[in-house]
């Protein structure tokens, strides 16, 4: 039985994708592990996939996508990274057994092989943010009412059989992220995750995975207890962590986890090694939040203003054929005449 698992990311993530990948050789070596990536190498960071811990590269614009560049345009590099997550789910429905997605900032610390099995007994697995009610007001308004607004399951994992309700699920979620993959809450979008609130509804097969050692995070700290036994096996709540998710590395991450955390020091010593270990595997030669997509061609910056301005605007899209392009005939000259965006090199 082969696995695929597979993860989206861009060249400023590839720190934390370096991690997981790690983790999954070090625990899966059998598996194929590909990474998907929407970017373009930064000048003067030589890109080798042979020495990365994936076995290959996927690139966003190999996926058959219509008219990429236009598509591409429309979202954010958190909405397109999401975005691409449901073509290629739904390609490798031919190229595996089962389909795994991680998102790139999380990383295993112990094998996964009670997905596989339960991918016996069900078709589509997905783990929802919170297992277990919430008590203290502050984290219901911080944790229950968030995922009341972004999705009761967090997308960064889920993971399917690749035929039957499995495949059929693969194929809805290309089309739903092909077309509405959007942070955009006051119309009921959050790039991929309030969709899979339908899931249980939509299809047959479904399992909620409500075993607390998968997903663990800030958000459900709460309600999860570390521990590290004297053998260095780590549990949650008396059961093995299988994966932890590593949101937001950085001061707010810091500050949701110690919030929640409390005196639950185990979680220090695991965000600890984790900042160690992306530490280890970040390249100097990638500028801190790289992107290829993220402005004009003359270099100027892409608001997310103009991707919505374009994604609504049927008429721009047919006026302009390259919205990324710069100079006369552009979109960003048109920008620009309206008082929507300043040119390359002025102050602001």
């Amino acid at each position: 039985m082969k696995v695929l698992c597979y993860s989206s990311f861009t060249f400023s993530y590839l720190n934390r994708a370096r991690v997981l990948y790690s983790t999954l050789r070090r625990f899966h070596p059998d598996w194929e592990l590909v990474a998907l990536i929407t970017d373009e190498p930064p000048p003067g960071f030589d890109f080798d996939p042979d020495l990365e811990p994936f076995d290959r590269v996927v690139w966003a614009q190999d996926l058959g996508i219509e008219n990429f560049r236009n598509w591409l345009f429309r979202h954010d590099v958190v909405e397109v990274c999401t975005a691409v997550k449901g073509p290629f789910i739904h390609q490798a429905c031919d190229q595996a057994d089962i389909a795994i997605y991680l998102d790139p900032d999380t990383a295993l610390l112990a094998p996964l092989d009670p997905l596989i099995e339960l991918l016996g007994e069900h078709q589509i697995l997905l783990t929802p943010h919170l297992i277990d009610p919430n008590t203290d007001r502050t984290a219901i308004l911080d944790n229950d009412l968030s995922a009341s607004r972004t999705g009761i399951f967090n997308l960064g994992f889920v993971a399917i059989r690749t035929t039957g309700e499995g495949a059929r699920f693969a194929r809805w979620w290309n089309d739903r992220l092909l077309e509405y993959c959007y942070d955009d809450m006051p119309k009921g979008l959050f790039v991929d995750q309030r969709w899979c609130d339908h899931v249980p509804a939509l299809f047959d097969g479904v399992k909620v995975v409500r075993d607390p050692g998968y997903n663990v995070a800030s958000w459900n700290l709460s309600q999860r207890r570390v521990a590290i036994g004297k053998d260095g096996a780590i549990t949650v709540n008396g059961a093995p962590l299988r994966f932890w998710h590593f949101t937001k590395l950085g001061p707010t991450g810091d500050l949701m986890t110690k919030k929640y955390a409390g005196d639950n020091f185990e979680v220090y010593e695991i965000w600890n090694w984790y900042k160690r270990q992306v530490a280890q595997a970040t390249d100097p030669a990638i500028p801190a939040r790289y992107w290829a997509y993220g402005a004009f061609a003359d270099g100027t910056p892409i608001d997310k203003t103009h991707r919505i301005q374009w994604r609504e605007s049927p008429d721009l899209q047919a006026h302009f054929e390259d919205p990324f392009a710069a100079g006369p005939g552009s979109y960003l000259e048109w920008l620009i005449a309206q008082g929507r965006a300043a040119p390359a090199g002025a102050s602001t």
